[in-house]
């Protein structure tokens, strides 16, 4: 069974590499960019890191993180608009280096390296504390309410990992035509959380006792 897993995990994977390096460096018409080698660069050796320990650690959160299908319509549209939102600030990013419709000080790439890998740090807390993550709105059997680490700060801390990981990319790419367009993702998470919210609400326990301990549901003070 875990030779499958491995199987499908190596398969998605590259799967990823190519079609992000497509997406990246195709409209760029350059294969030096070196933006865009940083950003494949931190996207997919964490990832890669990332994935040896789950194979090895959590084979079961890694198997649902694979096959996850979102199965209600308003969920199927957020991954859509999502899809959609990533597509066009990709060929954006690139065509900007290509055209030199902006050029942002190197500095700018650095430092969204740097905000990106701590957002990803995040986001692998978020993976440890919670053994019931999954890539779809569901609730599983026996979950119970997660309230410490992270989740006590804020309701949804892998949503805010993932912000300051995709406001991250556009910067460092370089592209502020990019970020704008990034920047839909704002209420794209929005959208799912209140979705998510609404499910949890009615299907798990304590989950309402829950929102009226941890107030906020993405950033602290602010919302």
């Amino acid at each position: 069974m875990k030779k499958g897993l491995l199987k499908q995990a190596i398969i998605k994977y590259v799967s990823g590499v190519i079609l992000i390096g497509i997406l990246v460096f195709l409209p760029a018409w350059d294969l030096h960019w070196k933006n865009g080698w940083a950003l494949m660069a931190v996207l997919f050796v964490p990832m890669f890191f990332a994935g040896i320990v789950m194979y090895a650690k959590a084979p079961d959160l890694l198997r649902s993180r694979l096959n996850a299908k979102e199965t209600q319509s308003e969920q199927k549209d957020v991954i859509r608009y999502s899809g959609l939102m990533f597509l066009a600030a990709f060929i954006i990013a690139g065509l900007d280096h290509r055209f030199g419709w902006t050029k942002a000080p190197e500095a700018v790439m650095w430092a969204a390296v740097a905000v990106f890998l701590l957002a990803y740090c995040m986001f692998g807390e978020v993976l440890r504390e919670n053994q019931y993550l999954s890539r779809t709105i569901e609730v599983q059997e026996d979950q119970t309410v997660i309230d410490t680490g992270l989740y006590g700060i804020v309701r949804h801390p892998m949503y805010t990992a993932t912000v300051f990981l995709f406001l991250s990319m556009p910067l460092i790419l370089g592209s502020l035509p990019s970020f704008i367009i990034m920047l839909a993702y704002i209420p794209i998470i929005a959208k799912r959380i209140r979705n998510e919210e609404t499910v949890l609400g009615t299907e798990l326990k304590g989950y309402a006792e829950y929102r009226k301990k941890v107030r906020y549901r993405l950033i602290p003070f602010i919302w």
